[in-house]
């Protein structure tokens, strides 16, 4: 899973960023000054594994990762090139999902940063930019498909048809994701990897002295006007959570608690990715195994694609799976406990994987 920041210059993406990766990427009070984006992995912190760790008595816990782009500010213009625009939307191009950053506080000394903060406003400008690649985009693969087309090629003809649809959507500003498709459309988005077809987390900035509580009821009416469009909004004090990730975790969570905050950027953010991506987690591991694990798995999918994340062996060779609970495995202290209690069962290949699930795949050589 692969998630990227986007936003205006100077708007807290990097400050983002270091917060997320306890990372110490350069942040500066002015625009362009990035000519590379930044790039980190960010274990998902789980206190289920945790949990679970213990109780199998594993040398090791391995916490699912997600790969976090720093994508340097898009402003004006990024479509044609712009502040090194065109880079920076291949980048886009890359990932699963995007965490789109907007300024929600006032800083005298951050170019950009001491005027009246307007979400909606800093939102559409970026999404225009976005918007406007992918029509380039769109507009010289119909070049292509428009020859094929006349030469009487059904396949060409149908995707045509779909193309012209979809220019005429981006030429009225609508995102790519807005854009209703039909099922056998699905492999020509894929192909085309439109950023504005990205699930988006909006992110706001704010103050280090604001509660992110606040900040939602502050600005109820982008929140509002973002989830009825089917994106999702956190709030976070970036800078504030860039200083607390260089401090040890005990630490920080005193200062975290001396402040009222109940969650750190890592914890908000991530969790609020997962959701927008629909993925869950599942664990493996068992008594005093190797290690215990939690992985990611898109939501829908079935125990011989979890199965996969494993290895592709063990995905051909499927046989059945062992699955529990991972909160019946916690209160029973073992398989053999879950077992006695009905509460590990045998499952096939289509099972339907739920979160928390703790599953021990049988499976052929």
């Amino acid at each position: 899973m692969r998630l990227g920041i986007v936003g205006l210059p100077n708007v807290g993406k990097t400050t983002l960023f270091n917060a997320l990766t306890h990372g110490h990427a350069a942040a500066t009070a002015y625009a362009y000054t990035s000519a590379e984006s930044n790039r980190g992995v960010v274990s998902v912190p789980d206190d289920r594994l945790d949990r679970l760790d213990e109780v199998l008595q594993t040398p090791k816990k391995v916490y699912a990762t997600i790969d976090v782009v720093d994508i340097p500010g898009l402003a004006e213009g990024a479509s044609q090139g712009e502040g090194l625009g065109a880079r920076f939307v291949a980048d886009i191009r890359g990932v699963d999902a995007v965490a789109h950053v907007v300024r929600c506080y006032r800083h005298p000394e951050i170019a950009g940063a001491d005027g009246p903060v307007d979400p909606r406003a800093d939102v559409e400008l970026v999404e225009t930019e976005l918007v406007l690649s992918d029509l380039e985009l769109v507009e010289r693969r119909m070049e292509k498909t428009v020859k094929a087309a006349r030469s009487g090629d059904k396949a060409a003809q149908r995707e045509l048809a779909t193309l012209e649809g979809l220019t005429a959507a981006l030429r009225d500003g609508a995102r790519a994701r807005d854009v209703a498709r039909e099922r056998e459309d699905e492999a020509l988005y894929r192909e085309l990897a439109l950023v504005s077809d990205r699930p988006v987390l909006f992110v706001l900035n704010i103050d280090d002295e604001a509660t992110p509580g606040e900040a939602m009821e502050e600005h109820a009416a982008f929140v509002a006007w973002a989830r009825e469009r089917g994106d999702d909004v956190v709030a976070v004090a970036a800078r504030l959570e860039a200083e607390l990730a260089d401090l040890d975790a005990d630490e920080a969570a005193a200062f975290r608690a001396e402040l009222g905050v109940a969650a750190g950027a890592v914890e908000v953010v991530l969790r609020a990715a997962y959701d927008v991506l629909g993925y869950l987690t599942f664990f493996t591991g068992d008594f005093k195994s190797s290690e215990s694990r939690a992985w990611q798995l898109p939501q829908g999918s079935t125990a011989r694609q979890a199965a996969g994340r494993i290895h592709s062996d063990i995905e051909r060779g499927f046989v059945r799976a062992q699955v529990v609970q991972i909160d019946d495995l916690l209160a029973c202290g073992s398989f053999a406990a879950a077992r006695e209690k009905a509460l590990l069962r045998t499952e096939g290949k289509d099972y339907i994987v739920r979160d928390g699930d703790v599953i021990h795949f049988m499976h052929t050589a």
